[in-house]
């Protein structure tokens, strides 16, 4: 008798579990399509190469420079006396020296500011995950799940927030 008691009691455990697992809402969100597809993720990276062009095309001239200056040692370096020669020679290395600071500076600025940036953008998607599951009733809000079915996947509700405006822009789309 009190083993079918027990049994029973499971029973019944495992029913209210079940009825109450069906009200139970979970949302999965795809962070990176967010960082490449969302508003203020396109603002952001349009922002960024703005405030670089000008580096990147100092970096281009410079290396168009060198280029040209290792062509004409190539082809006509014989033809200079050995002092011309050198002088040529200490100004490409130092061309390529300055190169690669500036490339390295380059990088190491666009990393930093696209990190500001992004941390920017994850803030503004984390507060439309947080609206989003708040005012749908969600129970859980999971970001990158190794398989994700397209019926619990929210990530385009939080794109269309985020593109409405709704998050608040942080920098105002500068």
């Amino acid at each position: 008798m009190k083993i079918a008691m027990k049994a029973c009691a499971l029973v019944m455990l495992l029913g209210l579990g079940a009825a109450q697992a069906t009200d139970f809402r979970v949302g999965v969100v795809d962070t990176e399509r967010i960082l490449r597809e969302s508003a203020p993720a396109i603002k952001a990276e349009k922002r960024i190469e703005k405030e670089f062009s000008g580096r990147d095309q100092e970096i281009k001239n410079l290396m168009r420079q060198a280029k040209e200056l290792q062509t004409m040692l190539e082809k006509d370096g014989s033809k200079l006396p050995d002092a011309d020669h050198r002088n040529k020679e200490r100004e490409l290395t130092a061309m390529n020296v300055n190169l690669q600071r500036m490339q390295r500076e380059f990088r190491e600025d666009l990393n930093l500011r696209k990190n500001e940036e992004l941390a920017i953008v994850l803030e503004q998607a984390n507060k439309a995950i947080q609206t989003i599951a708040e005012t749908e009733k969600y129970d859980l809000i999971l970001q990158e799940a190794v398989y994700r079915n397209p019926r619990i996947d929210i990530t385009d509700k939080v794109i269309k927030y985020l593109a409405d405006g709704q998050a608040g822009n942080g920098k105002d789309g500068k």
